[in-house]
């Protein structure tokens, strides 16, 4: 009964990823006629609000994610719900954009491939918080939950860098700048060197700039810039800041 109950939730949280997906689309900005596809891999409820069950998510009152609008803006949004396929086929393959927001953890073939992707020219905006301060609606250890800490150590030690994090630094919400960008930060990271690649760090490294191969990473030690609440619009600036710095042709 128990194998059946993880299969059952396997397939309703698959078809939850294709819903939210299909609804991303058909109200999502339409890009520019000249904009590649951005892919998205997360955890946070940014295709898709928060919600119980299908029907939940048929009749959500609520808006969509502002984030979700942002990052159409740049290319019609590739959902992923895996980084690597068989055979070598993966689902990078045809992106040159990706945006990975608290994923869950890689396994292997996935940080092979993602590495990979990034060396062949890959731009990636990569936001890890090792502590989400964003409520969700969902109790811990339940699998429709964001992450609530990213465990990406194998992959960020492929580009040169640790995430850390201080457990002892006070809660709360406070303004910084990281290339030349204002953003909110709440329990933050901090990324430190951890070899000798080309990786450049940020508000003591709150942020990190990293080319690998003939790609790059600009990675976020902080998932608050992408919090739900944003009347004033400063985490959509925010955000759309960050995709430039990702995206940009140099």
């Amino acid at each position: 009964m128990a194998a059946r109950r993880r299969l059952a939730l396997a397939l309703l949280l698959g078809l939850a990823l294709m819903l939210g997906a299909w609804l991303g689309f058909a109200r999502a900005p339409a890009p520019g006629p000249d904009q590649a596809p951005v892919g998205l891999f997360t955890t946070l409820p940014i295709l898709w609000n928060e919600a119980e069950d299908i029907a939940g998510l048929l009749n959500d009152p609520e808006p969509p994610h502002w984030a979700r609008a942002g990052i159409a803006r740049r290319g019609a949004i590739v959902p992923l719900d895996a980084l690597a396929g068989p055979k070598g086929y993966g689902p990078l393959r045809d992106l040159r954009r990706l945006v990975i927001a608290q994923p869950r953890p890689l396994s292997p073939d996935e940080n092979v491939a993602l590495d990979d992707w990034v060396r062949g020219g890959g731009h990636l905006l990569l936001i890890a918080d090792p502590a989400l301060t964003e409520e969700s609606r969902f109790a811990l250890g339940d699998p429709r939950r964001p992450q609530g800490l990213v465990l990406l150590s194998p992959i960020l030690r492929r580009w040169g860098l640790d995430l850390q994090f201080d457990d002892v630094q006070p809660p709360g919400e406070r303004a910084a700048e990281v290339m030349d960008i204002a953003l909110p930060v709440n329990l933050p990271g901090r990324f430190i060197i951890s070899g000798g690649r080309d990786c450049r760090l940020h508000e003591d490294g709150l942020a990190a700039f990293c080319a690998v191969g003939k790609g790059r990473v600009v990675a976020l030690a902080d998932a608050a810039v992408l919090e739900r609440a944003d009347a004033s619009g400063d985490r959509s600036r925010a955000l759309a800041a960050l995709l430039d710095k990702a995206f940009a042709a140099r």
